[in-house]
């Protein structure tokens, strides 16, 4: 039995780059890159202290976003009604972890959100402590 032959591929040519329109071509946001804007830009000019944040730790906020916060903290206020760890607030928001500590330290200052710990799981009994009630409760 022959094994089967493969077809080699050729390298395919790509297309030609299309031009990109200026920046203020049409006044809107078309020349504007995806990249987000500096992050010394979304934090604020924050020389302050942070809290003592892990990546587990959950946030629960305790209003709704107030019209004078930034867009970044109303964004972030918006999705915390339930409790969200802050691995998870930065995946959403895409943003790194030291901004997201920066953002959520000056809404805990601000008394916004609540950051608590992670609720630990109870530890299971144990076995032979199992065991002997179970040979307890086969005797009566």
């Amino acid at each position: 039995m022959t094994p089967p032959r493969r077809k080699r591929r050729r390298p395919q040519q790509e297309p030609p780059p299309t031009p990109r329109p200026a920046a203020g071509a049409d006044g809107g946001e078309q020349g504007r890159s995806k990249n987000p804007e500096r992050l010394y830009v979304i934090t604020g000019a924050a020389d302050g202290g942070r809290a003592e944040l892990d990546l587990v730790t959950l946030i629960v906020a305790r209003s709704d976003p107030p019209p004078s916060v930034p867009p970044e903290q109303a964004t972030l206020l918006r999705l915390c009604t339930a409790p969200l760890s802050v691995a998870e607030l930065s995946a959403y928001l895409s943003l790194p972890f030291s901004a997201m500590t920066v953002l959520i330290t000056e809404l805990i200052t601000d008394g916004l959100v609540q950051a608590r710990a992670p609720i630990a799981r109870q530890a299971r009994p144990d076995r032979s402590l199992l065991e002997a009630v179970m040979h307890g409760l086969q005797k009566l």
